[in-house]
């Protein structure tokens, strides 16, 4: 159903004319002669006031659509889980341990989109867009209008930001032009290009609605906020300005029906761009640590502490271990400042740390029983996932298909494990084992391991082992496959 809706000067000539066509029906004629009103001119064009005020993309998307790829990724099938009824007297036992057998399930594929940003083949695009690929292909639509395909591969991976970096085998390829979403103002106009459902080079367009959102789970990155319509398959997809710049990478929107319903959120370019060196550099991507855990400071909770307005971090607590500890930060302390970063909000905090490089120097400005105090402290490092398939071939080869990291210092003192390693993902053989996301990993054929090296190192040896995995307190040898 189309709407339309009259301007004011629209609605009071539309007024005036049902006015004088009653005048002239019931009351005295207008004229003499009684002569029929003049015909109604034919519509000209609009005026070029009105056609200045609507934005034109035009131009904007096709400097930019060359650059922007739709991206296809097979992903490593899912073990099916077992009828623990064909286990007689240990179906009880795998109901506790929750085991998983293999269940021939088909690969699963996805879709998403990209942009390219060298022109010798890097992408970027989102981690979720190419979680759990066996296989990802990167479609673009070359200058003379006929699709190219190639096959990609994952140069590396940010849950933590949802970035991920691709490189194809190709040269001179379009790129775009990246801008700075600080001079972004909430709303301007933007543009949002991608594959929505499959449907390549589909271009939506709506304002900036809000800068810097955190959202649940979400610490490490100040979303964008726009309205601009997203649905699935836009994920990756460049966000524009109307300059034609990049400022941020369409990433997830907020939806009860699973489509778009006005809410989507992008990451800032120059976070992106940030991970996508560092992964290129190093393969991961290196973040500082301070070790509490903080809450947002309200009117209420300003005034409690003495506070003149609502700032900085409320510390709920302190890890032991951690660096916030041996600088001699407590519970109830309010963080106001890091280094030459003043107010911050609980929501800022995790950024703000994980920006400094582990082992630099630091200080923070906190509020104790209403006094200001300086502390020092050196910069820890987050422990970021280990992904040992992540160089193995498709087949998810290394380590059996697993993706690992050791347990951090909060992990073993709730387990009470000394050592191990978690399970962060799982594919192929380890897979169709049982094994699962969250398993913590001690031992292969009884030599206990530490790290992923040992791991690899264990399981390269072999055509089959038996991993001891614990799970929720349970503990089970699993015989692996690797032949």
């Amino acid at each position: 159903m189309q709407v339309r809706t009259l301007t004011p000067k629209l609605a009071a000539l539309a007024v005036s004319a049902a006015l004088l066509g009653g005048l002239w029906q019931f009351g005295a004629p207008l004229t003499s002669a009684h002569a029929l009103p003049a015909p109604i001119a034919a519509p000209g064009p609009a005026p070029a006031s009105l056609l200045r005020a609507l934005p034109d993309f035009s131009a904007l998307v096709e400097q930019n659509s060359p650059a922007v790829v739709n991206i296809q990724v097979t992903q490593r099938p899912q073990a099916a889980q077992p009828r623990l009824e064909d286990y007689g007297p240990f179906g009880e036992f795998l109901r506790r341990f929750g085991g998983q057998m293999p269940g021939g399930n088909a690969p699963v594929r996805g879709q998403g989109s990209g942009f390219v940003v060298d022109p010798n083949g890097v992408i970027l695009t989102n981690a979720h867009v190419v979680d759990n690929a066996a296989e990802v292909t990167v479609r673009m639509n070359s200058s003379e209008g006929a699709d190219r395909e190639f096959k990609a591969r994952v140069v590396g991976v940010d849950k933590r930001t949802d970035i991920a970096v691709l490189r194809i085998d190709a040269k001179n390829l379009p790129t775009v032009r990246l801008g700075d979403p600080a001079l972004t103002r909430t709303g301007e106009w933007v543009v949002a290009i991608g594959s929505p459902f499959g449907f390549e080079n589909s271009v939506t367009a709506g304002i900036v609605s809000a800068k810097s959102r955190a959202l649940p789970d979400e610490a490490y990155v100040p979303f964008m906020q726009t309205a601009a319509a997203m649905n699935p398959g836009n994920s990756g997809g460049p966000l524009l300005n109307a300059r034609g710049e990049v400022i941020g990478i369409n990433s997830q929107i907020y939806s009860r029906s699973g489509g778009y319903q006005g809410l989507s959120f992008a990451i800032p370019i120059d976070v992106a761009v940030k991970v996508k060196d560092e992964l290129l550099a190093n393969g991961r991507v290196s973040r500082g640590w301070l070790g509490v855990a903080a809450q947002e400071v309200d009117a209420a909770l300003a005034q409690s502490f003495g506070l003149d307005k609502p700032l900085g971090a409320l510390v709920s607590g302190v890890d032991p271990d951690g660096p916030a500890a041996k600088a001699g930060v407590q519970a109830g302390d309010i963080i106001v400042k890091l280094n030459d970063t003043p107010s911050l909000r609980s929501a800022e905090l995790p950024r703000a740390v994980a920006a400094l490089k582990p082992g630099s120097q630091a200080r923070l400005e906190i509020v104790r029983e209403g006094k200001r105090r300086s502390l020092a402290f050196v910069a820890g490092e987050i422990t970021e996932p280990v992904a040992a398939a992540a160089a193995a071939p498709a087949d998810g080869a290394t380590a059996g298909g697993l993706a690992v990291r050791p347990l951090s210092p909060q992990e073993k003192r709730a387990s009470g494990l000394n050592g191990g390693l978690v399970v962060e993902q799982s594919a192929g053989a380890a897979a169709q084992a049982g094994i699962a996301a969250g398993d913590v990993i001690l031992a292969v054929n009884g030599t206990p391991v530490q790290s992923v090296e040992q791991l690899r190192s264990l399981v390269g040896k072999r055509k089959s082992a038996a991993l001891l995995v614990q799970r929720e307190g349970a503990r089970m040898f699993v015989p692996l496959a690797l032949g």
